[in-house]
Formats: C-alpha cells, sequence, structure tokens
C-alpha cells in the first residue's frame, strides 16, 4: 500500500509513517496484534460502512452477533438510527475493498461507487461475497474505546465457499 516515490521532495513510504513503534505499544495492543482476526464489512441502510475485523458469531436461540466497532464512525451512526445491519466476511479478493471501508484506501464519489452490490433490507453487500448475515441491533456500550455491539442475527445468506481474509499483525493474510 506504502511506496517510495524517487523524486526528489515528493516520498511516499512503504510503511506507514504514523504506526506507532512496537516498543512504545502497550502489551494489550501488542498481544492484539498476534490474534488472527476474520476481516469483514459491516453495512447499514444509508448507506454506510466500516471494516471491522472483531467480530464473533454466538450460536444459539437465538444466533447472535458480537462486534467492536467505532463509536464516531458513520456505520455506527446508521446501525443505531436503523437499528439493523449486515456482516460479509470477506475474502482475499476484497482486500481494496477492506481498505477502502477502513479509511486507508481512497474512495472517490464515496464507499459504494465501486464494486456490485446487492441491496438487502439490512445494507448493502457485496455481490460476489460468499455469504452475509442480517442482523438486529440489540444493544451498544462502552467497552475499551469501542462500542460492543450485540445482535440477534435475523438472516444467514451463504451461496458459494469462500477462503477468508484474515488480519495479523497488522497485515491481511490468507490461509494456506
Amino acid at each position: 500500500m506504502f511506496h517510495v516515490n524517487h523524486q526528489p521532495g515528493v516520498e511516499i513510504h512503504r510503511t506507514d509513517p504514523f504506526a506507532v513503534p512496537s516498543g512504545q505499544k502497550s502489551p494489550a495492543r501488542r498481544l492484539r496484534g498476534r490474534l488472527a482476526a476474520p476481516v469483514t464489512l459491516w453495512t447499514a441502510p444509508g448507506p454506510a460502512g466500516l471494516t471491522v475485523s472483531s467480530t464473533l458469531v454466538a450460536e444459539g436461540e437465538p444466533d447472535r452477533l458480537l462486534g467492536l466497532v467505532d463509536p464516531e464512525s458513520d456505520l455506527w451512526a446508521a446501525v443505531e438510527e436503523a437499528g439493523r445491519f449486515a456482516v460479509t466476511p470477506l475474502g482475499p479478493p476484497h482486500r481494496q475493498l477492506a481498505d477502502r471501508f477502513a479509511g486507508l484506501f481512497p474512495s472517490p464519489g464515496g464507499l459504494f461507487a465501486t464494486g456490485s452490490w446487492t441491496d438487502t433490507g439490512y445494507g448493502p453487500v457485496p455481490a460476489d461475497a460468499g455469504g452475509w448475515a442480517g442482523c438486529r441491533l440489540d444493544s451498544a456500550r462502552e467497552y475499551g474505546w469501542a462500542l460492543l455491539v450485540e445482535a440477534t442475527i435475523e438472516a444467514v445468506t451463504l451461496t458459494e465457499e469462500t477462503a477468508p481474509l484474515l488480519h495479523y499483525r497488522g497485515r491481511y493474510h490468507e490461509l494456506g
């Protein structure tokens, strides 16, 4: 994602110039970085969306979904207003999409301006996704610097088996 331009006076870095040096990160943040996490896209009517790597599905009666989201995100405002949202597990072909919704990649025309989208009652989902879940918001509360969102899974659509995109130590990885 980061590149070096060898023209005098112009430089784009190979690494994140704003990243906190490893020795200055809290032990909990360093531990979190060592846990592989699925990369998901949360979307809501509006539309709004956010890349989320803190997502957990709990089977039961009813099935539930938990996640940590940015309380100041456009996604949270849309979820709070609509009371529902969609969660899509992303795969290796979705790296750029994940970066766009994480605010790391430009999105001229808006987050949903490129790519093919399927409209659902829970929010738009990428048309090439292997599946998605439609969720009803149950509650949210501050949890660390995030909001712990609790939801009931009302719908699950699975199409094809796809490999997951994982986030580990600040980078995307694939199973292999």
